[in-house]
């Protein structure tokens, strides 16, 4: 294995750099600990695909990563190909920086190897991507995106034929195969004009925008009354310069929305962001120009999508403005109206099911225990869920919901990733279906607190960049597996459950450990005395460790209370 110094000398020399690729590792050469961050080790291919900061380099995102990393995954399609005809896969981009030239190298790879490709004419959003592979039968889906990421950051993110993320074992196939391929040689590349004169390109457009839709609009659940001040809502709208430009405001007019407010500012496509900080829906600050046309116009709610359009966020209209609703509040109430819409218009499924990941509320399973409806828990991605999904699939069951604290969502039968499309749609049915009783989403999150307890919940994120932070990451995993915390914050910890083992003890204890499901995923969970969750895990696509509190309590306060504490804990301690 070659030295980082040895390895940047490579790259510098090789006759397949541009000019600009080559003054950019020019002017880094008395920068050692640059050239080490750079090329210390290849991008991490893991379930989730690479994901890196957009520089030249082994350990970034860049057109030669693509390249090769597409012909490690078209090794693993032409082996897997069976019967007479090419084998196929979808190709999609957001709109970041290079997206597009990352999706046009990987069509071109794929081509070169004898793989049929079916390329979007733009940008699309990442569901779109996973219907299509599925629409189209194709045995695979690559798409060039860093989801909510900050600017510098693109991804390359490997789907299989049931729509869903690769699976783990075809993921590490991918790697090994990656690691084979010399960086600048082995790599068969033809043309796009090459590429399209052989049969092996074909583009996806307007065609395929209409059938997903006509999928997602399938999933509407709205009655009469609800259609009907569906058309007196004002909803402001905004994709923060990503994918959902399009698709969003068209589905929210078929479902009678006629009153949707785009924010002019971020409609147009820019991998630069130059509105925001960061492109994320969690984080209130991008929605500024939103707000501000929200309440310039009496707007009742606000929606925004990240620049794939898988996660969505939304503000509500409170007592003093604009309130931002969290994650896991926005599912809550989402799977309590589905259930109710399900069961007024009598299309509850025999074998309902509702899919959450252990660091999501335990409300939802609240809600979903009440209404007679399974829960079941997975980790964290939505390749885990799209698992269950079969699973239950294949038991007769039909999930009526599968989300994520983090803002992503999943109803209905056209794609198996989080889609912002279709919750959108849903969001904006579910407001207008509590208008019709008097009420604000603002009001029935209050409503929904009376009925089941106040639960709070708050993520911490512990960065932890660069070489040291991932050695500084697994040691801190081990030396809390190895010496359980005994509190947090004054308050004791009565159990820790290691979802890597997928085992759970009572701490202070001796006696047997009880297994668990899942299991296989590196994140542990302490139970607190006063019935808090505080769990730990790294995160699988930024450099970052991530803690979730998730408090129940009597009232707002003390549950604010204790987030506060508990969080302040996980700052100091865990960094």
């Amino acid at each position: 294995m070659m030295t980082p110094q040895e390895a940047y000398k490579q790259w510098l020399e090789s006759p397949a750099l541009d000019e600009s690729e080559r003054m950019e590792l020019l002017a880094i050469k008395d920068d050692p600990d640059e050239i080490k961050e750079r090329f210390f080790a290849p991008l991490e291919f893991g379930t989730a695909g690479l994901r890196g900061v957009m520089q030249t380099g082994l350990r970034c995102m860049n057109r030669h990563i693509v390249r090769r990393t597409t012909q490690a995954l078209a090794e693993l399609v032409c082996r897997e190909a069976s019967g007479p005809y090419h084998p196929a896969v979808a190709v999609c981009y957001d709109t970041r920086n290079n997206s597009e030239i990352f999706a046009h190298d990987a069509a071109c790879v794929l081509a070169a190897n004898g793989i049929a490709v079916r390329l979007f004419d733009g940008p699309r959003p990442t569901p779109e991507l996973s219907f299509a592979i599925r629409r189209y039968g194709c045995m695979a889906g690559i798409n060039i995106t860093a989801s909510h990421n900050p600017k510098q950051y693109n991804g390359y993110k490997v789907y299989w034929a049931d729509g869903a993320q690769l699976p783990p074992a075809h993921a590490a196939e991918v790697a090994r195969e990656r690691d084979k391929v010399p960086v600048f040689e082995g790599i068969k590349y033809i043309s796009h004009y090459e590429a399209e004169v052989a049969g092996l390109l074909r583009l996806m457009g307007e065609d395929t925008d209409a059938e997903y839709l006509e999928e997602v609009f399938s999933q509407s659940l709205a009655g009469e009354e609800t259609r009907r001040a569906a058309k007196d809502l004002k909803i402001v709208y905004t994709p923060f310069h990503g994918c959902g430009r399009e698709l969003v405001p068209r589905i929210l007019r078929r479902a009678g929305f006629e009153n949707i407010l785009c924010v002019e500012e971020q409609m147009t496509p820019d991998g630069d962001f130059p509105t925001v900080v960061s492109p994320n829906p969690e984080n209130k600050e991008g929605f500024s120009y939103a707000i501000t046309l929200a309440e310039k116009q009496g707007a009742d709610l606000i929606i925004g999508t990240d620049p794939d359009a898988d996660r969505v966020g939304i503000l509500v209209r409170g007592k003093d403005g604009f309130i931002p609703v969290s994650g896991n509040q926005t599912g809550v109430l989402l799977l309590d109206y589905i259930i109710k819409a399900r069961k007024a218009a009598g299309t509850m499924p025999d074998k309902p099911a509702f899919i959450k990941t252990i660091v999501t509320t335990p409300m939802a399973a609240a809600v979903a225990e009440k209404a007679g409806v399974p829960c079941y828990n997975t980790f964290t991605g939505f390749k885990f869920m799209a698992e269950k999904i079969k699973e239950l699939e294949k038991d007769g069951g039909q999930f009526l919901l599968a989300y994520e604290e983090s803002y992503g969502y999943l109803a209905g039968d056209q794609a198996r990733d989080k889609d912002a499309v279709v919750a959108s749609m849903l969001i904006a049915e579910m407001a207008a279906f509590y208008a019709t009783k008097g009420m604000t989403l603002y009001d029935a999150i209050g409503a929904m607190y009376q009925e089941y307890g106040q639960y709070g919940e708050e993520t911490v994120n512990i960065v932890m960049p660069g070489i040291d932070g991932i050695g500084k990451m697994k040691n801190l995993m081990k030396r809390l597996r190895e010496q359980p915390l005994t509190d947090v914050a004054g308050t004791k910890t009565t159990a820790l459950t290691d979802y890597l083992t997928g085992e759970r003890r009572v701490l202070g204890q001796k006696g047997e450990v009880q297994k668990i499901e899942p299991k296989g995923s590196d994140v542990l969970c302490y139970e607190l005395a006063d019935g808090t969750l505080f769990l730990i895990r790294p995160s699988g696509t930024e450099p970052k460790l991530k803690v979730y509190v998730m408090a129940k309590a009597g009232s707002g306060e003390e549950c604010a209370t204790k987030l506060s504490a508990y969080s302040a804990f996980a700052k100091e301690e865990l960094s």
